[in-house]
């Protein structure tokens, strides 16, 4: 298999910032593919432009939170449980886990799935923004209920088999091993074909951080790349006063916007004979037989 990696540019429809980024990016083929937010103020010029050109590697960015004070949005469904005192979704993934009730929260997910469709757009795959629906902060997953719904439609799913051990954000978390070889396992009983690995980078700009030491310590990542089908994720912002005032590390944005056209990027990522692809690989070459998978699975339950 040799190492394969898929570039995936989340938040396309956020805003026009984050839309003129991801559409230039996509258009130039600098990246895997983008996952469009449905609730998100910016979701109509994307999907426009992503049917009008019959994009084939636009997927779905399953929206349950609303981060940044300056930029909110609301559920598409409207129900209470899913919002703040101010009618937004939530701002943290804390408060959506113990704030929302599960049969509002499938409903949402469906009324995002049905507007893409509805949209003119072939979703290529789906992921999650901010990990809301993974039981990160207080143990409450969503993800047997979005897998089996995943299955249905059909689609490969961010999520990954095993944790790169030089990974900074999921090396740190302690007691991961099994949830993930639980969730894996699940999706594999469903029929939802995931890549190997995640890899994340900080979000936030680090101190004394600049656009060289990031770039570099992407560049040697690059060199470290596991074997397999790994997807990393960028947030590409384009050059905006506005989004410079309001929106939290917007710099930071901008940085892996300029990245993927750097000389630099492109020269590493065929010295380090890193091969870019996409979510149709992961769902034609990485689907495991669902009986066999179901009995691994519980044999994970069954193990103290």
């Amino acid at each position: 298999m040799g190492k394969r990696l898929i570039i995936n540019c989340d938040d396309f429809g956020q805003s026009a910032a984050t839309n003129k980024a991801i559409m230039h990016i996509l258009g130039e083929g600098k990246a895997s593919s983008a996952t469009i937010m449905a609730p998100a103020p910016g979701f109509e010029e994307a999907a426009a432009w992503s049917a009008r050109r019959k994009q084939p590697n636009v997927g779905l960015h399953l929206t349950l939170t609303s981060e940044f004070e300056a930029l909110r949005w609301s559920s598409l469904t409207g129900h209470p449980s899913l919002h703040d005192d101010a009618g937004f979704q939530y701002r943290t993934v804390k408060e959506f886990e113990q704030g929302s009730e599960t049969r509002a929260v499938m409903k949402e997910i469906d009324a995002q799935y049905r507007l893409v469709q509805k949209a003119g757009i072939r979703i290529s795959h789906v992921d999650n923004h901010m990990g809301s629906l993974y039981g990160m902060e207080t143990g409450r997953s969503f993800l047997p209920r979005t897998f089996w719904k995943i299955s249905r439609w059909g689609l490969p799913s961010r999520f990954f088999r095993y944790i790169d051990k030089e990974d900074p954000l999921l090396s740190t978390l302690s007691d991961i091993e099994r949830p993930v070889a639980l969730a894996s396992g699940l999706a594999d009983t469903f029929g939802v074909p995931i890549p190997d690995y995640l890899l994340s980078h900080p979000f936030v700009k680090l101190e004394g951080e600049t656009y060289e030491s990031f770039k570099q310590s992407i560049l040697a990542k690059l060199y470290r790349l596991p074997e397999g089908v790994s997807e990393t994720y960028v947030h590409p912002g384009a050059d905006d006063l506005w989004s410079f005032t309001n929106i939290p590390n917007w710099e930071k944005r901008v940085w892996e916007y300029r990245l993927l056209f750097d000389e630099d990027f492109g020269y590493t990522l065929r010295d380090a004979k890193v091969i870019l692809t996409d979510y149709r690989y992961v769902q034609e070459h990485l689907n495991r037989p669902r009986v066999r998978s179901a009995l691994r699975l519980v044999r994970e339950l069954l193990r103290k």
